[in-house]
């Protein structure tokens, strides 16, 4: 008996003592973002410096957060960003709009040399998944052109086609891809 109880207790244990198996997630490229390594001589003088994405409190840990009721938010413990999700969504956008913003060149870092620079400050209050199958991308957008200053809200809900964090990143990459569509847009404009 007492054999059964020692190996019983030894099992629990072993048991507790497991960790789950961590994920970690960075926001794939978009195709149309990928571009040669070849230097392109810009001569336009259009110049779009992003010098903040910032993201809301609940999203600026590691886990990637999920609605679960609509008061409700979770954030994983095991299903991490791989990198700082606003350093992440600072380069997502700067890689789509330099496929989108042909003639332009487009910067996370200040640009020297020119006063003619668009400055784009971008806010990110929801960056999740939701618990009625949506991926949501939600926040607002500043660029300041000279004395102009344009603001625009931006509120995206991507269904996901199948369950699990693989889908709910490649769909909130994708609604970040849309977003940087509309953002190119008001730029040409």
């Amino acid at each position: 008996m007492m054999k059964w109880t020692i190996a019983t207790l030894a099992l629990l244990l072993s048991a507790c003592s497991s960790q789950p198996q961590v994920s970690y997630y960075q926001l794939p490229s978009a195709s149309a973002a990928k571009s040669s390594s070849a230097a392109i001589a810009v001569n336009s003088g259009k110049q779009l410096w992003i010098e903040s994405v910032t993201v809301a409190d609940f999203l600026s840990g590691t886990g990637i957060a999920y609605q679960t009721s609509n008061v409700k938010y979770t954030i994983a413990n095991n299903n991490l960003w791989g990198s700082s999700l606003e350093q992440q969504l600072k380069q997502a956008l700067t890689d789509n709009l330099n496929a989108q913003l042909n003639g332009w060149v487009v910067s996370a870092q200040p640009i020297g040399g020119s006063s003619d620079v668009d400055v784009l400050r971008v806010t990110v209050n929801g960056f999740h998944g939701r618990y009625d199958g949506y991926a949501v991308v939600n926040g607002y957008w500043i660029l300041q052109h000279g004395n102009q200053i344009v603001r625009r809200p931006f509120d995206i809900e991507m269904p996901l086609q199948k369950d699990g964090y693989d889908e709910l990143v490649h769909a909130l990459a994708n609604a970040w891809q849309q977003e940087a569509i509309q953002i190119a847009k008001a730029l040409k404009n």
